[in-house]
């Protein structure tokens, strides 16, 4: 049985997240700093993020902000 795990590796800053226990045939990089890990049939069992402690802040940041935008609009109207 294949459980989700997350591991983040704080000397480097990256954050990996498996989603299968199948081994890493290739990889793709999805954006700068994320790269999607792939089985030996092209799917997806893992995602690599570097620089993570900074694309965490910023995905909670923008997150955040679009939150606060919208309800400021809400209460506009």
């Amino acid at each position: 049985m294949n459980k989700t795990r997350m591991a983040y590796f704080e000397k480097d800053d990256v954050l990996h997240l498996a989603i299968s226990d199948e081994p890493e045939a290739g990889s793709v990089e999805v954006s700068p700093n994320i790269t999607a890990e792939l089985n030996a049939k092209g799917e997806l069992i893992g995602i690599e993020i570097l620089n993570a402690s900074a694309f965490i802040r910023d995905s909670v940041l923008d997150s955040v902000q679009a939150k606060v935008l919208d309800l400021a609009k809400a209460k506009a109207a």
